[in-house]
């Protein structure tokens, strides 16, 4: 009897920490929460370190490195009739893996021969330096500020081929003015000039505007989420912003999946 009292509330504690359980999972939860569609599912990689590689260099015959492509073909099938030149990749929230997409997916759109310039215009904390071990301290602000708006001399090359950065430069007093302005509007159409494809890692969302204001001078907007981290008021939230002021969601990225997939659906381990 009371094992059998033990299994009910077991089973019972089990089914309520899953009822209050908020968080996004698969992409059925990403469509039932924002109608969002799921362009990729990148999973947790092993030991939990993701941090700043780039695995499609790294690893190209890995699964990891094979659901990157699978990223980049859904989002090429996603634009046939309009093709993206300019890409932001934000989340709804910090450390939910936006910059390590933005990078990685700049790599594998590189490796399929088109030429890519990844922007970090996540000018409060910048690190698409760090995956490829760049100097930041001068970059997009400097470009912005500077008497004649020219980027001849601050895209970095990478060591990829078809592959530079423009690193972020020094922390202006108001990032979100400086990524509205005119003069970016302008630096954008000089990038478009120097590749086929611009992708801009923003900040998240939610603590900051950045994202939002500099959607409007993108081509769409790729948004990355952590399963079993993000919540769904925080992906409810940034849509509505985002709509609000006009832009336009590709889709998502589920990003550190744990579990199998659903019917349907690319995961790997």
């Amino acid at each position: 009897m009371a094992a059998a009292i033990g299994l009910v509330l077991a089973v019972g504690g089990a089914l309520l920490i899953e009822f209050l359980d908020d968080t996004v999972k698969t992409p059925d939860d990403l469509q039932r929460t924002a109608q969002l569609t799921t362009l990729g599912t990148i999973s947790r990689v092993a030991g939990g370190e993701d941090k700043y590689r780039l695995i499609p260099a790294e690893e190209p015959l890995s699964h990891v490195a094979e659901a990157y492509r699978a990223l980049r073909t859904n989002i090429r099938l996603s634009s046939v009739d309009e093709p993206i030149r300019t890409l932001i990749v934000t989340s709804p929230s910090p450390r939910e893996g936006k910059s390590t997409t933005a990078a990685n997916l700049g790599v594998v759109v590189a490796q399929a021969g088109k030429s890519v310039i990844l922007v970090d215009a996540d000018l409060r904390r910048s690190s698409l330096h760090r995956f490829f071990a760049l100097p930041s301290k001068e970059g997009l602000t400097n470009v912005l500020v500077q008497d004649e708006l020219a980027v001849d001399g601050w895209l970095q090359e990478t060591g990829i081929d078809n592959l530079r950065v423009l690193t972020s430069g020094p922390l202006p007093p108001d990032p979100a003015d400086l990524l509205g302005s005119k003069r970016m509007h302008h630096l954008i159409e000089c990038l478009e000039h120097e590749a086929d494809l611009i992708i801009f890692d923003t900040p998240p969302t939610i603590p900051v505007s950045d994202a939002t204001v500099l959607a409007l001078e993108a081509d769409a907007v790729l948004l990355v989420v952590e399963a079993g981290r993000t919540r769904r008021g925080a992906i409810r939230r940034t849509m509505e912003d985002l709509q609000r002021a006009g832009a336009h969601v590709l889709g998502a990225v589920l990003n550190r999946v744990t579990s199998r997939p659903s019917k349907g659906y690319y995961y790997y381990e």
